[in-house]
């Protein structure tokens, strides 16, 4: 086929408003940092999750980077992060302190569970990180009072779940922390990167622009020297944020003003999109339900915002599956989120350790369509036809599984 389909596209189209958003600050903006754009986008994100307060960052990490400094680990302390994830949902914690305990997915909804959670908690668990993977929202309820009945801090990682909700509240709306991504290829871009902390406890609230912003502050009233010249000792003061009778240091993690300009406006437009890529999976997981080997997690409610598109093949053709689709047919899969433990990062640390046959049973068959909102409608027909003459090729081949499968 001429028309390759893969993860090259940008995950949404700006409109032709979305544009002009970000060349009106370009010209007009008093400032492109830390400025009326980002209270602005800060507060419109407060208002769209309808729970704490919020905070712009540089991209995802960042914020989990600050959520992590405000657990305030002492030595000791473990945090449960699941093994099937992006690494950046882990290694924020390590880095601030933290030992890793590696959490089991359900193996219908590619998540942690409270069930699984539970499995690998100790008096020493100071904190959950549950992520909402590939845009469906764990089961929050269930989660938030296992934690609460433990004493335990829960962070969302909400980086592909947002607008998803349960009972009419959204992802990141539940825990004590939550972190969202703007990435290029999310539902929701700022022109490739950015990011967003939610912070429940207004007293941990207070300490985020000094950990964001290179601990800059405001002098106490009087200013040194009386208040008479506004430059003396400084514009600002700079101090370290403290929690618990510790010292925290600062970062600078701040987002620009163009793209907290554009995130706003996008505020918008994100449900539809959310909608759009919800009605498209749903009617791609539809037309290949006479072939049962290839599993979805098919949910059509708003619980899922099917950031990504992703299948389980457990009948040992995945690769088999991914090589016709790629050479034969130009549309590339791939296989996402290795268990942590499995990669030489963690291994290296001592955290190869799991006890995570959900998420090693899953990874082994993972099969992830190209699903950028971008995809336009002659390409994903082509994807779906792709599929399904691949998958009737392989029944028609049989064989068992591969030698080389996982």
């Amino acid at each position: 086929m001429d028309l390759r389909v893969d993860f090259s596209g940008r995950g949404i189209l700006y409109t032709e408003e979305e544009i002009a958003v970000v060349a009106e600050v370009m010209r007009h903006g008093k400032t492109l940092t830390q400025g009326e754009h980002m209270r602005a986008f800060e507060q419109g994100f407060a208002d769209y999750l309808g729970a704490g307060q919020c905070f712009t960052a540089m991209n995802g990490v960042s914020a989990l980077e600050l959520s992590a400094q405000l657990c305030g680990f002492r030595p000791g302390d473990e945090v449960v992060v699941p093994s099937h994830t992006f690494t950046a949902s882990a290694y924020p914690y390590l880095k601030k302190g933290a030992k890793l305990v590696w959490a089991d997915i359900d193996p219908v909804t590619r998540v942690v569970s409270a069930e699984t959670l539970e499995k690998v908690l100790t008096p020493r668990t100071r904190a959950i990180v549950v992520v909402h993977l590939y845009g469906y929202v764990a089961d929050m309820p269930a989660i938030m009072d296992l934690a609460r009945s433990r004493g335990i801090l829960v962070i969302e990682d909400a980086a592909q779940s947002i607008g998803a909700d349960v009972a009419g509240v959204k992802s990141g709306a539940w825990g004590d922390m939550a972190i969202f991504s703007f990435h290029s290829h999310k539902n929701m871009t700022t022109l490739g990167e950015g990011g967003m902390l939610v912070v429940r406890d207004p007293e941990l609230a207070a300490l985020v622009p000094m950990l964001r912003h290179n601990g800059h502050c405001a002098y106490p009233d009087p200013r040194p020297g009386g208040g008479r010249d506004y430059w003396i000792p400084a514009m600002g003061n700079v101090d370290l944020p403290e929690r618990d009778g510790t010292f925290l240091m600062p970062n600078n993690y701040c987002l620009g003003e163009v793209e907290c300009a554009l995130g706003l406006k996008l505020l918008e437009r994100i449900d539809r999109i959310n909608a759009e890529k919800r009605e498209r999976a749903l009617r791609f997981i539809d037309a290949l339900a006479d072939f049962p080997e290839l599993e979805f997690h098919r949910v059509d409610s708003t619980r899922h915002n099917y950031h990504l598109l992703a299948a389980c093949m457990r009948n040992g053709r995945r690769d088999a599956f991914i090589r016709s689709m790629y050479h034969d047919k130009g549309v590339r899969c791939v296989v996402q989120y290795l268990p942590l433990n499995r990669y030489d990062f963690y291994r290296k640390l001592g955290l190869d350790r799991a006890d995570c046959p959900n998420a090693d049973a899953f990874f082994d068959g993972q099969i992830s369509f190209p699903f950028q909102h971008s995809l336009s409608e002659a390409e994903f027909d082509i994807m779906l036809e792709a599929t399904r003459e691949t998958l009737a090729s392989l029944r028609e081949t049989g064989g068992g599984q591969e030698s080389g499968a996982a």
